[in-house]
């Protein structure tokens, strides 16, 4: 059976009326390491600041909506004001820590950040884990700590915009600011209105309940489409319910070529660059408490014939390793993730194909990608060549040509008829 018949390309619910598609933004990633292949220590450069700021530019300058900076060895929003200079456009998604600094400390750098940046800013609400922030001197349990996190985004939002009143919450209290000539009395108005956008994840019925209350964009590592929509429309059901309305996004490695032939030559290739004891590494730490590789059971046929050909001792081909058309879980910087899609989950194909990937995960209600391909600056260059010219962007400025032949863009998928 083909993999198209075993997995239909599915539509979004509902009439075209009902859903829309929206235009989408797509980000890239400014994150060290980079490399050929850097889930390998052969293959990983030393990415120091003039590659970041180099692979900075190279965003810039393509077009791209922004990028994320992910947690790394290196401070995102240290690293992201140093760029400031060195770009125009692009928006700066920045991982933080809600505990990390004093929520008034974190605002007044937010604001001036912005005033030298003219509005660039944008954080990721990360909430980490118990052991990583109690080493940050944030000491919550689990769902307390999603408690602690709504007061100090809170506290975060109205320092931003100019309140000085103070906050007196269980876990934030801050006194009232006087405001007037002195330096600790000066500080930058705010520069976006109503307040700096938050991004960010949260899949625990805690996580999803503090992220309908917080966020503006909701994201999720990808899936299927099928899937990831299904998982947004269940977040979308609790924003409702407190009325409110979510922007989503994902998280998507990338091999986009001029033909299937040469994508799936790439992913080959990434596939020698790993090992069984690699994918035997990641595929463990996917697994739920109790259960070991020798007794874990898939309901997907294709992963479970993928889980016995690794424990004969061989990795699986890199087309054994599509479990939907295009989504391929092979080996990535951020996992081999060889049990389903998770936080290595890769587009593979034609310019055509991963388009029209995209606009399905479209048509399920994702907005918003976060891409990226190895090595960063090469395949920025090659998304922005291949695919822009396919899809509307919503990036809020004019994307640059790239000199190259525009493409047609795709006709949007055809909407299922309502019930």
């Amino acid at each position: 059976m083909l993999l198209k018949e075993m997995f239909p390309i599915h539509q979004a619910h509902g009439t075209e009326k009902d859903r829309p598609l929206m235009s989408i933004k797509l980000l890239w990633y400014l994150t060290a390491p980079d490399g050929p292949y850097p889930w390998d220590p052969k293959g990983r450069w030393r990415t120091d600041f003039r590659h970041l700021e180099q692979l900075a530019v190279t965003i810039d300058r393509l077009g791209y909506y922004g990028a994320l900076l992910g947690t790394s060895a290196n401070e995102s929003l240290v690293v992201a004001s140093a760029l400031i200079s060195a770009t125009e456009r692009m928006r700066f998604l920045v991982a933080q820590h809600p505990g990390e600094l004093s929520p008034a400390v974190l605002a007044k750098y937010a604001q001036t950040f912005d005033a030298f940046s003219n509005g660039r800013l944008l954080f990721n609400v990360i909430n980490g884990n118990d052991a990583g922030l109690a080493a940050l001197g944030v000491h919550y349990p689990h769902d307390e700590r999603y408690d602690f996190s709504r007061e100090y985004w809170d506290a975060f939002r109205r320092v931003y915009a100019g309140d000085t009143s103070g906050y007196d919450g269980k876990f934030v209290k801050l006194a009232p600011r006087s405001s007037g000539p002195s330096p600790m009395g000066t500080w930058n108005p705010p520069t976006q209105l109503p307040g700096i956008p938050l991004w960010g994840a949260g899949t625990s019925p805690a996580g999803v309940a503090h992220s309908v209350e917080l966020l503006d964009v909701y994201l999720s590592f990808a899936n299927t489409p099928p899937l990831l929509g299904d998982k947004f429309r269940r977040v979308g059901a609790e924003a409702a319910k407190i009325g409110r309305t979510l922007e989503y996004g994902t998280r998507l490695q990338v091999i986009v070529r001029e033909t299937e032939e040469e994508a799936w030559a790439q992913a080959e290739w990434f596939l020698s660059k790993s090992s069984v004891e690699h994918a035997r590494r990641s595929a463990e730490r996917q697994l739920p408490p109790g259960v070991t590789l020798e007794n874990y059971r898939s309901d997907n046929p294709i992963i479970q014939k993928n889980v016995d050909t690794l424990l004969s001792g061989r990795l699986p081909s890199a087309k054994d390793l599509e479990i939907y058309p295009n989504v391929w879980v092979g080996p990535a910087w951020f996992g081999f993730d060889i049990l389903g899609p998770a936080s290595g989950t890769t587009l593979v194909g034609s310019a055509e194909n991963v388009a029209a990937r995209l606009r399905e995960y479209e048509a399920q209600g994702t907005n918003a990608f976060i891409l990226s391909g190895w090595p960063l600056i090469d395949e920025a260059h090659r998304v922005a060549d291949l695919l822009f010219p396919l899809l509307d962007l919503d990036h809020g400025f004019d994307v640059p040509s790239l000199g190259v032949q525009a493409k047609p863009r795709l006709a949007p998928p055809p909407k299922a008829a309502a019930a």
